[in-house]
């Protein structure tokens, strides 16, 4: 398959492989990138190879509008024929911006697409990936469907961290669930969109991150069914500086400053801060029965530190300071 002339040219911001036929699209994979060209090229060779699945096209959506290495790197594989699909740069720096510029692509340029799917550009798709998001989703009528993203340890891991949960799902079976938490192994029906909008992250969220635990905290609290797969599988590149107590002590901060935007974001009047500023209060003492018993049953400061991490990030947050990640120069 070769990329169409009419949109490569210019300055290169967008390109589509020729010959695509929008109307026989019947799923979309969008993959947000941000300078991880080499890691990205292993997500797209797994998506070549999904097996069992309905017409799928990818939408790449290159966040390095000065770099440009993922652009490039899905060209390749666009122009190759193993690939059907477009990608394209989106100028506005951050997570949020460059997930709904995705979205709203996948949606605009696939009109017949049922289902809107994503991975994250540091993931590999098992084979049957999409087939398995796609029947769960038209089995079970479910509106939203996630699956499992297990590490995949760059180096060995230091045996404190491997069991870590900043590194594991949430569910681990197949089955109805309240909601799910993360875009990385995601499928959403068409509807979803057309209910929360074509673009519904909330910028808020853009340099924090947790623009999908509140889009998804959205989803549950308009009524849409939400569904788990444990078969649907994603495995996630956990490079050294991740596997390191530091890290996994920042993104247990990160998870608390989340928690509490989320809250925040939905609490009504002011009966709903004051349930916020109490729940600040309790979370101190919880973190550290939690703490307590996460070391009786692990034996595992790390993983037993977890819970106090996520609450100094709330109180943190509450004082107004919070990690920004995906500003220009971060990758998280």
């Amino acid at each position: 398959m070769e990329l169409s002339r009419s949109e490569t040219s210019g300055d290169d911001a967008i390109v589509r492989s020729a010959g695509l036929d929008p109307q026989a699209v019947r799923a979309v994979v969008v993959v947000p990138t941000f300078r991880r060209p080499a890691m990205l090229a292993d997500t797209l060779a797994s998506l070549a190879g999904q097996r069992g699945a309905p017409s799928i096209a990818v939408v790449v959506v290159e966040n390095d509008a000065a770099g440009r290495e993922g652009l490039a790197v899905a060209r390749r594989w666009l122009s190759g024929g193993a690939l059907p699909g477009i990608a394209f740069v989106e100028t506005a720096q951050g997570n949020v911006h460059a997930i709904n510029a995705g979205f709203a692509m996948a949606l605009a340029t696939f009109p017949a697409a049922e289902h809107i799917l994503m991975m994250d550009d540091d993931e590999v798709a098992s084979p049957g990936w999409v087939a398995q998001l796609v029947d769960a989703a038209e089995r079970e009528d479910a509106d939203v469907v996630g699956g499992p993203v297990v590490p995949c340890f760059r180096d060995e891991a230091p045996a404190v961290l491997a069991r870590h949960p900043v590194f594991w799902p949430s569910h681990d079976r197949t089955g109805p669930v309240a909601m799910i938490y993360g875009t990385g192994n995601c499928l959403m029906r068409r509807r979803v969109f057309e209910r929360l909008g074509h673009r519904p992250l909330d910028p808020r969220f853009n340099f924090l991150g947790g623009g999908d635990m509140d889009f998804f905290t959205r989803c549950r609290r308009a009524g849409l069914r939400s569904f788990w797969v444990q078969e649907a599988l994603i495995t996630e590149t956990v490079p050294a500086e991740r596997a390191r107590v530091a890290w996994v002590l920042r993104r247990g901060m990160r998870i608390g400053s989340i928690n509490r935007a989320v809250d925040l974001k939905h609490a009504t009047g002011a009966a709903g801060r004051a349930k916020i500023v109490a729940k600040d209060v309790a979370i101190v003492p919880l973190a550290i029965l939690r703490a307590a018993l996460a070391l009786a049953r692990t034996r595992n400061l790390v993983v037993a530190a977890h819970p106090l991490a996520v609450s100094a990030g709330r109180i943190a947050a509450w004082a107004g300071v919070e990690q920004q990640p995906y500003r220009a120069g971060n990758v998280s």
